[in-house]
């Protein structure tokens, strides 16, 4: 029978703890507890196959090409399938289930959305024009454009705003003074101005120095006007959205990161550049590398001001596009918790 007063037992619970105390240098805590509040180590992801369309290979994109070879994809459990899907049928293929995440134009998901497919932004990294709009030889000024033919790569895209929009910069009517004829791609846009099939277009960084190689001339350059725009967004339907959200997460993760790094690592990015965007020229490399590093923004919130010039071009012949609310398709909390865990200062 057990005898031992309350006042005693008491006493040894009390000098059972003195000794544990001690025996863990001070610290309450039990020693397998204190190691396992000290681990720190957290497991990689499982990888997942993620489809990620790209309309074009511009130095645009650099970020994703850093964060592909630099490892931060598959840091983030992201196994990255990048494919090059041309203009507006990289938004076509999103809607369409062929892609997980499109990085195309805005005004092709707003025309989209629009129209009734259920998309959601989440960033956009290219918010402003990166065009310089280039004239064939002999068009000094811009009314020697007046009957000439200027090329965009397709009807409501990217660069079919960014040209309307410098061509009344440049005091001009677009749909009065010049015609405006769709040629494809960028790269496609540069080889039909070498062809002399058009007379003036907006040319990407480093296209527009192979165009002046050969005798065009800059006339003006969107990117000094810093204009709201939604040249490249990150869009994903809204049922892979709602279904993976977790995985959407790790991909805006992987792009802050991505832009993170480009912005502090000029040798790597310009070696991106290169391989990526198939440029040998180191000037044009780097050329290409100094200008997009200036425009993807460390935290690329997307706002529904951006796609202002989208709305009033592509609602002037489109009632839905009118009417329709962009906010709607907005969803800023990726970007935010990859802000509020400080991913942009790593």
């Amino acid at each position: 029978m057990d005898t031992v007063s309350p006042m005693k037992r008491s006493l040894t619970i009390v000098a059972f703890a003195v000794v544990l105390v001690a025996a863990c240098g001070g610290n309450a805590a039990p020693p397998a507890t204190a190691a396992v509040a000290t681990a720190t180590a957290s497991p990689r992801p499982t990888p997942v196959t993620l489809k990620v369309a790209l309309p074009t290979t511009s130095a645009d994109f650099l970020w994703t090409y850093i964060a592909k070879d630099a490892g931060i994809f598959a840091d983030n459990g992201i196994d990255a399938d990048i494919q090059y899907i041309a203009s507006t049928q990289s938004v076509t293929a999103l809607v369409a289930n062929q892609v997980g995440v499109s990085l195309g134009a805005g005004s092709d998901v707003l025309s989209a959305a629009a129209s009734g497919a259920d998309l959601v932004v989440v960033a956009v990294p290219s918010p402003t024009y990166p065009f310089i709009f280039e004239a064939a030889p002999g068009i000094n000024a811009p009314k020697d454009l007046v009957g000439k033919k200027v090329g965009v790569s397709s009807t409501g895209s990217s660069s079919d705003i960014a040209t309307r929009v410098a061509l009344r910069k440049l005091g001009l009517d677009p749909d009065k003074d010049v015609s405006i004829v769709n040629v494809g791609s960028a790269e496609q846009r540069t080889a039909a101005a070498l062809a002399g099939a058009i007379q003036g277009a907006v040319s990407l960084v480093p296209d527009n120095l192979v165009l002046e190689e050969k005798g065009w001339k800059p006339l003006f350059s969107l990117v000094d006007l810093k204009l709201p725009a939604v040249q490249n967004v990150v869009a994903f339907s809204r049922s892979f959205f709602v279904s993976q959200r977790d995985l959407a997460q790790r991909f805006v993760d992987s792009m802050v990161l991505a832009i993170a790094r480009e912005q502090k690592d000029r040798a790597f990015g310009i070696e991106m550049v290169k391989k990526w965007s198939k440029i040998d020229d180191q000037r044009k490399a780097e050329a290409a590398y100094d200008f997009y590093a200036k425009i993807h923004p460390t935290l690329p919130y997307a706002k529904v001001e951006m796609f202002g010039d989208s709305k009033v071009l592509l609602g002037a012949t489109n009632d839905k596009v009118k009417t329709f609310d962009v906010a709607k398709i907005l969803d800023e909390s990726l970007v935010k918790s990859a802000a509020d865990r400080g991913l942009d200062k790593r």
